[in-house]
């Protein structure tokens, strides 16, 4: 077995942090067999690197080696990329397209971003890892392939499985090893190599002098947060071997090139609301809207009651001064600016309701008294269903924006795919 030098050498890797040495381990023990293989960590961190040790070190170097961006291939077309389709399957499918299941047999497929791929393409996946068995679109003949599957997401799979956009069968299929990439915040050490390593491989690309850092400027380099990663390191060496002339480069300098800077060394405050498209903000917020409308209606209907009952607004008012307070608010929370009429008086002019016929008001409270509380009315009431204003809402989008799924998800706030489940969900 090759050493964890040579690995580095072989696949350009710098670094000496001990998580990634350990991840390079991993690697380097689960090739030589067909275990699946999840490798997790954020994005721009390095994973596409692993896949490649994992099969160039495997009985499989010698067949194919795919990469699949699963993220970056529509929803609709997906399945026929991994799995292949018929003539005639859907329109376009002009003739019989192999899927990258069936071109790869014998070899490695790297699925990289393998949490974003559809519920329906999981349950095709989930049967490959089983038993290496797919059907083409279109097809009803069941087709075997012998792959390595190694995935990799960055996507927190925990999360994914909880909220359903993620099978937890596949999760514990794909993950039989996992391997975690550290974040290069937490690769203090290896942040200058790196830096020095793009530095010098740019200056042969663009055959320049390398550019090189003061002690400020490595400071500065190392204690940034590095939300980009690699990949963002990467893009500022080669901003600032292309634009600067003075190849020296100091902290002044390179705090130009890094977004909102800042010396601190302090942990980043990260919130934990999650954005959801699911319409679970705006039932709460109409849940709340409907609640307080239902509690100032009561009030309301109380207050008149009593009004009914007592024919004495100046009684009523002394009697129910907080529910008064509680409906029309404090005097001080409004300016009334015409006339300078009071808020006070506001109220009293609400109150002066036209006095009721003898007869109809006896009527009124004889029914009262009879009846429940109308708090306890209000409750028998037909309740809103928020799932058929949600319905109702896509149907109108959808009619809107005939044949433009793209439009509709964009009038209602949601992603396509989203769109696409709920449509599923509430059979449209």
């Amino acid at each position: 077995m090759e050493s964890i030098q040579s690995i580095k050498q072989r696949f350009e890797i710098i670094g000496q942090d001990p998580k990634l040495n350990r991840a390079l381990e991993k690697a380097m023990q689960v090739a030589p067999t067909d275990i699946s293989v999840l490798v997790t960590g954020e994005s721009g961190v390095g994973k596409e690197a692993i896949p490649k040790i994992i099969h160039a070190l495997s009985h499989r170097k010698h067949a194919k080696y795919i990469a699949v961006n699963c993220g970056a291939i529509p929803e609709g077309t997906i399945d026929s990329e991994l799995f292949g389709h018929e003539k005639g399957a859907f329109t376009g499918a002009t003739q019989t397209r192999n899927g990258y299941f069936e071109v790869a047999d014998g070899g490695t497929i790297f699925l990289d971003e393998v949490g974003e791929l559809p519920l329906t393409t999981q349950v095709r996946l989930l049967r490959v890892l089983e038993n290496g068995e797919f059907l083409k679109v279109g097809s009803s003949q069941v087709q075997k392939t012998d792959v390595r599957i190694v995935a990799a997401t960055n996507v927190n799979m925990f999360e994914a499985i909880k909220k359903e956009r993620f099978r937890e069968d596949l999760y514990y299929r794909l993950s039989t090893v996992e391997i975690n990439i550290p974040p290069l915040r937490e690769r203090s050490e290896d942040i200058h190599l790196l830096f020095r390593k793009f530095a010098s491989d740019f200056s042969q690309k663009y055959k320049m002098p390398t550019i090189r850092l003061d002690d400020n400027a490595v400071s500065i380099l190392i204690k940034y947060r590095w939300p980009g990663n690699i990949r963002q390191l990467r893009n500022i060496a080669e901003q600032i071997s292309v634009l600067e002339e003075n190849r020296a480069i100091t902290a002044a300098t390179l705090n130009g090139y890094i977004p909102n800077n800042t010396t601190s060394n302090l942990p980043a405050v990260v919130s934990n609301s999650k954005s959801e498209s699911d319409f679970s903000n705006e039932r709460e917020i109409l849940y709340k809207v409907l609640f307080d409308m239902k509690g100032d209606l009561n009030d309301l209907k109380k207050l008149t009651m009593e009004l009914l009952k007592n024919n004495d607004s100046q009684k009523v008012q002394k009697d129910n001064e907080n529910l008064i307070r509680k409906i029309y608010g404090n005097e001080d929370e409004e300016d009334i600016d015409m006339e300078q009429e009071t808020q006070e008086e506001s109220k009293m002019k609400l109150l002066h309701l036209p006095e009721p016929k003898q007869e109809e008001a006896s009527s009124i409270q004889d029914s009262y008294e009879d009846k429940y509380h109308f708090a306890e009315e209000i409750q028998e009431e037909e309740t809103l269903s928020l799932q058929e204003k949600e319905v109702e809402l896509i149907k109108k989008s959808l009619e809107r924006n005939r044949g433009k799924r793209k439009a509709a998800a964009s009038e209602l706030g949601i992603s396509e795919r989203t769109l696409y489940r709920k449509i599923k969900q509430y059979d449209l």
